[in-house]
């Protein structure tokens, strides 16, 4: 699975395509912000610096690629609080957080 998921980003990026927001209409991407922000944040906490998850801070992130957040994310981690989201966002979408989750963990150093 993880495989597949690295696999995936690196064909996207092979392929020269556009960045993932490109691919997102406006109205998505505020979805997506707002579920970022407060779905995630309830266990994240509101400024993703750990609560019930883990933190989302960017040392921590820098530590995992994109694939494995994307696995993460879409799949899920069995044992613990971290539900499969699959149902709910596509991988484009996925991708969509975790590049905002970098730059704004990036941004608050």
């Amino acid at each position: 699975m993880l495989r597949a998921a690295a696999l995936a980003v690196a064909g996207l990026f092979l392929l020269g395509a556009a960045p993932v927001a490109a691919e997102l209409d406006s109205d998505r991407q505020k979805e997506l912000l707002y579920l970022l922000k407060h779905d995630c944040g309830s266990c994240h906490g509101m400024t993703m610096k750990g609560g019930l998850g883990k933190p989302l801070e960017a040392s921590l992130l820098a530590e995992r690629t994109d694939a494995d957040l994307l696995a993460v994310i879409l799949d899920g981690m069995p044992g613990t609080p971290m539900p499969p989201w699959r149902p709910l966002l596509t991988e484009e979408e996925a991708l969509f957080l975790i590049h905002t989750l970098r730059e704004t963990a990036t941004a608050s150093r």
